[in-house]
């Protein structure tokens, strides 16, 4: 069946699935695989729950007129929403880049969504099989797509640009994550710059922190807007982070929701890209004041007598120290950073673990808790750091009652779940 074909019973479908267990009623069912899982295996069942297609690449699971077998589903399922993408021609932003990718997707969606129609990417739905999802989920009334896009090895961000082909991008920056499967910074950032490769081929705008010289560097041949709080003239300026961070957008005050100064730059690249698209400026201003983080990014949450800086969705090395040196900073008695393992850092593990201990170390912060086998097996050693091999290790062994009357900050990566930590509290 040709792309086209397909697309015509899509548009008579509710939505798309890849999930039997959330599948509606007119759904068109994608069955994937994965290392652990044959979504072939599912397909029956999806009909069975409503749905009106299912996608398969399996002939012996080609049962009846509702089953539709293509070659590669997910290749089919990448295809489908290319296809819906043009169809649509809806103008849309991609985003990508180390640290603040997804609070930055959300704060462009509010400043954005005060003027237009946007569908945005849910959650961190921002893989290869994430993205086309979010391209299939607009329709006729969305008027701006907003398309977060990660990626840990070469190639990746290639493939998504070609999948989504953008009108707009962004780079939040470019740090220590994912060392593993780029190598190095430096493969961090030719696999990240496949954005600006992709856009600067197709003559599409792209929006630049002027104060990255390495961004500057990239872009200096494409059609860009810049900002930059360092800028002469420039209608964003930072004023601080005691504690939330506050601006000045032209004339008019902005007080954010959104703790330490490394969110400036996530603020400023919202605003810059409403300011791109005419939303008036008090409705900016409005979109801005308003977000709240959520999903354990920078949330500031009040439980006892502690306060909880919870930062713990994810962890790289840029990102700890960014999160570290706001910390130090605040003007709270006690200060007591519990730490998480970063993962996918290869050879670098050890070294960069032990490189974030002693930047905490020499940190205004009262004790460090360290919670991992990275952490747990360097070689740094200071009074003011007690480390935990594990989770279940800090849970047993540590003093909980001294985090009482203080003020905790939680930040470790995903696969440490140190959200956990909340419950014992």
């Amino acid at each position: 069946m040709k792309i086209a074909q397909l697309h015509d019973l899509f548009l008579k479908c509710r939505a798309v699935s890849t999930d039997t267990r959330t599948i509606e009623k007119n759904d068109m069912f994608f069955a994937l695989k994965g290392e652990n899982f044959n979504g072939n295996q599912y397909a029956e069942k999806a009909l069975a729950s409503g749905a009106k297609y299912c996608l398969i690449d399996e002939a012996e699971y080609h049962s009846n007129s509702g089953t539709i077998l293509v070659d590669n589903v997910l290749k089919t399922l990448q295809e489908l929403a290319n296809f819906h993408r043009n169809y649509l021609k809806v103008p849309i932003i991609a985003l990508t880049g180390s640290n603040g990718k997804t609070t930055t997707k959300e704060l462009i969606n509010a400043t954005l969504s005060q003027k237009y129609k946007t569908k945005a990417t849910v959650g961190n739905l921002n893989n290869h099989i994430g993205v086309p999802l979010t391209l299939l989920s607009m329709n006729q009334e969305t008027e701006i797509g907003i398309v977060e896009m990660g990626a840990n090895h070469l190639n990746e961000i290639e493939v998504l640009c070609a999948i989504t082909e953008p009108d707009y991008g962004y780079i939040t920056n470019f740090g220590k994550a994912h060392l593993e499967g780029f190598g190095s910074v430096e493969g961090v950032i030719k696999g990240k710059s496949e954005m600006y490769d992709f856009l600067k081929s197709h003559k599409k705008v792209i929006f630049v922190n002027g104060q990255d010289p390495i961004q500057m560097d990239k872009t200096h041949d494409a059609s860009r807007v810049v900002f930059s709080d360092k800028k002469e003239g420039n209608i964003i300026k930072f004023l601080n982070a005691q504690p939330n961070v506050s601006l000045l957008y032209k004339t008019t005050k902005i007080e954010s929701q959104l703790i330490g100064a490394y969110n400036f730059n996530n603020i400023a690249a919202a605003i810059t890209i409403a300011n791109y698209f005419k939303v008036d400026d008090d409705k900016i201003k409005l979109a801005i004041e308003q977000y709240i983080p959520s999903n354990n990014r920078s949330q500031v949450i009040k439980k006892a007598n502690s306060k909880i800086i919870l930062d713990a969705y994810n962890a790289n090395p840029t990102s700890m120290q960014a999160a570290l040196s706001n910390f130090g900073i605040l003007k709270d008695f006690n200060k007591i950073a519990i730490l998480g393992d970063m993962f996918e850092l290869g050879e670098s593990a050890k070294t960069e673990h032990e490189h974030i201990l002693n930047i905490a170390n020499n940190q205004n912060i009262n004790q460090i808790i360290a919670i991992g086998s990275h952490f747990f097996n360097t070689e740094f050693i200071s009074k003011k750091i007690i480390k935990f091999k594990s989770y279940e290790d800090f849970k047993i062994n540590a003093d909980i009652n001294a985090f009482n009357d203080a003020t905790l900050l939680i930040k470790g990566s995903r696969g440490m779940a140190l959200e956990r930590i909340l419950d014992l509290l």
